[in-house]
């Protein structure tokens, strides 16, 4: 949608925010300044437009107001605040090992020495 210049180098998606920043921001202004004066009409005018100013120029990184927004909702509010960094150690994989290893062999050793004099005698 944003590769689409329509005037002034502006993309199509920049018209169209500041289009709707004029189109609710004079009409405001014209009518605060009988009743509010100038002064007061200008600044609820600039309140008024400057999101979409904001949303029709502000990029960081190449990307938009909004993406920026929902990412900053997104770290904030929804995702969990922490998140466990959890490795697989290889040294721990490998003294696991070992230890199995260990308790296997220590297993056979001890059923070869063991095993032949704890056996029952089937008497006939």
């Amino acid at each position: 949608m944003k590769s689409l210049r329509i005037s002034c180098q502006l993309f199509l998606y920049h018209t169209i925010c500041l289009g709707a920043a004029l189109l609710v921001g004079l009409p405001l202004f014209f009518l605060l300044k009988g009743s509010a004066g100038t002064t007061l009409a200008a600044m609820a005018m600039i309140v008024v437009m400057l999101p979409c100013f904001l949303f029709a120029m502000y990029e960081r990184h190449g990307q938009p107001l909004e993406v920026v927004v929902k990412n900053i909702i997104q770290t904030k509010f929804t995702r969990p605040k922490e998140r466990p960094y959890q490795t697989e150690n290889f040294y721990a994989v490998l003294e696991r090992q070992r230890k199995l290893e260990k308790e296997v062999s220590a297993i056979v050793k001890g059923t070869g020495a063991k095993g032949a004099g704890n056996r029952r005698r089937n008497k006939a």
